[in-house]
């Protein structure tokens, strides 16, 4: 394991990030596991928020994740046999397949945004409310400054 930075050293804000995010998701699958759910990762995470935005094709969707169409296919795959997606006949292309969640899956999505919430109050008992409504609102200042369009990438960085 990596030592904590030290947060008062500058050009340290990008280790603690991930290490933050690490945690953070860490704790949100520990929670889905002791609730038996699948062996869900983040990158179902980000394809659960894509479709949320509306209906895509597998080829799409990794496009949107930089992902390779393999990987993409092996994700959409699980989360179909684990009956939180669908594949239905894309309108205009016979040889694609448009993918929506399921009512399982927009269900999932909402279980999992009041895990996320819980998560977020445990780290504020710890660090406090003021200082994760700040690190929150920091954040979404940099992500916001740095992104086009008012949209901001969403997917997995490993």
């Amino acid at each position: 394991m990596t030592p904590l930075p030290d947060p008062a050293v500058e050009g340290t804000s990008a280790l603690l990030l991930a290490m933050g995010f690490r945690a953070l998701t860490d704790r949100f699958h520990e929670l889905l596991r002791e609730q038996g759910y699948e062996p869900l990762r983040p990158a179902h995470g980000f394809v659960f928020r894509l479709l949320l935005e509306g209906e895509l094709t597998t080829t799409a969707l990794a496009a949107e994740l930089e992902l390779t169409r393999q990987a993409a296919a092996r994700v959409v795959a699980e989360l179909e046999r684990w009956g939180y997606l669908a594949r239905a006949p894309h309108p205009r292309d016979g040889r694609a397949s448009v993918l929506a969640l399921t009512a399982r899956g927009r269900d999932y999505v909402a279980h999992a945004d009041a895990l996320w919430a819980r998560v977020e109050r445990e780290w504020a008992a710890v660090a406090g409310a003021e200082a994760v409504a700040g690190a929150k609102t920091a954040i979404a200042a940099w992500v916001g400054h740095v992104s086009r369009e008012g949209r901001a990438a969403l997917r997995p960085v490993w």
